[in-house]
């Protein structure tokens, strides 16, 4: 009887967001795929011992090199473990706008997703509509704080300073333009036969097997688990808003997709009530110009764009962290890739690998 040989194939770069730094290795027989090996580290920064080098203050801006994409949720992230530590009371007004500032770049995440998922498959088209609406985001981010991708705009005690007047209008009118934009990726994608062909049925991951590979965020609630820090833990002021939290029920590529493109009308109804429910107060805590939290240790976690979120830091009383451990989503959602790709054919790897939705500069850390 016939034997074939495996082989093995370095792929990569492939989705747009690895821009050379991610080499997948592939064992194949034939074009089925035998195993799938993912070799990262080649950004790695040492970003948690750079924190560890600075004061409290000083690592924000470190922040914003984790989920680049992301860089608003990466500094409340980091900011709130602080404030967890120290015990600092953020004002009223301070929450609600760390809260319109995540979702606004939720959203803006969540286009960069469909629209890498778009041209990997080979509609280009795809990105060119979600980064002509990531646009207005980012003029609305370059409005407050007068950055594109390096915000920080969220410090530790609240937002670095209130908002201009017209930034509440152009939010509103940005936030009625998403029912429209929203019908034009159901028109170019959603509905598309090839786009359903390459994502409905592939690389499907039941629940328990999401889990057991510790998956949390937009991959975790595909396999229909309705795990979101943002009700789990009602952290800040989102037990104020009323949202939902979408799953799948198919854990496949598909339903990865579906999840994050209708947590981008969630995450708009989330702004519009905190613009409508707005407090009028101070948008920042007092705070001693050095700080030093006491003694003592915490794990504080949020809802990233890519799943869970976590900082764990160390006190030891000085101005500088004396431990920093970051629990990146992106790297711990990696490891399913194998389990996603292993006997499909290498067209499918790179579905998979787009519908994880992986950032390397989180990854790498």
């Amino acid at each position: 009887m016939p034997r074939t040989e495996t082989y093995i194939l370095n792929m990569g770069p492939q989705h747009p967001s690895t821009h050379g730094v991610l080499r997948v290795e592939l064992e194949l027989d034939g074009e089925s795929i035998v195993r799938v090996k993912p070799i990262m580290g080649y950004l790695h920064r040492g970003i948690e011992k750079l924190l560890e080098s600075r004061t409290y203050t000083q690592g924000v801006p470190f922040t914003d090199r984790l989920d680049y994409v992301s860089s608003m949720n990466n500094n409340l992230g980091y900011c709130r473990a602080v404030e967890e530590l120290a015990g600092i009371e953020v004002p009223a007004r301070g929450e609600y706008l760390r809260v319109i500032m995540a979702e606004l770049n939720r959203m803006a995440s969540h286009l960069v997703f469909i629209g890498s998922l778009a041209i990997d498959l080979g509609a280009s088209t795809g990105m060119l509509y979600t980064f002509r609406d990531r646009e207005d985001i980012l003029d609305l981010f370059d409005l407050v704080c007068g950055a594109r991708m390096t915000f920080h705009y969220i410090r530790i005690g609240g937002v670095h300073h209130d908002i201009p007047s017209e930034f509440i209008p152009k939010c509103r009118v940005f936030l009625d333009k998403v029912p429209q934009f929203m019908k034009e990726y159901e028109d170019i994608l959603v509905g598309n036969e090839i786009f359903q062909r390459r994502l409905m049925g592939t690389s499907r991951l039941t629940a328990e097997e999401a889990l057991a590979h510790n998956m949390t965020g937009p991959n975790l609630r595909a396999a229909g688990v309705p795990f979101d820090l943002r009700k789990v833990d009602g952290y800040g002021a989102y037990p104020k808003f009323d949202f939902d939290v979408p799953t799948g029920q198919n854990g496949d590529n598909w339903d990865r997709f579906l999840v994050r493109y209708q947590e981008i009308a969630e995450s708009a109804k989330i702004v519009r009530q905190a613009l409508e429910g707005l407090p009028e107060g101070p948008v920042m805590a007092q705070l001693p110009k050095l700080l030093r939290p006491p003694k003592g240790e915490v794990y504080s976690r949020t809802e990233g764009t890519r799943g869970e979120l976590g900082f764990y830091m160390v006190s030891d009383g000085t101005p500088k962290p004396y431990r920093v451990h970051i629990r990146r989503p992106s790297f711990i959602n990696m490891q399913a890739l194998n389990d996603m790709c292993r006997g499909y054919l290498i067209g499918d790897s790179v579905a998979a690998f787009a519908a994880i939705d992986p950032l390397m500069g989180e990854v790498d850390c």
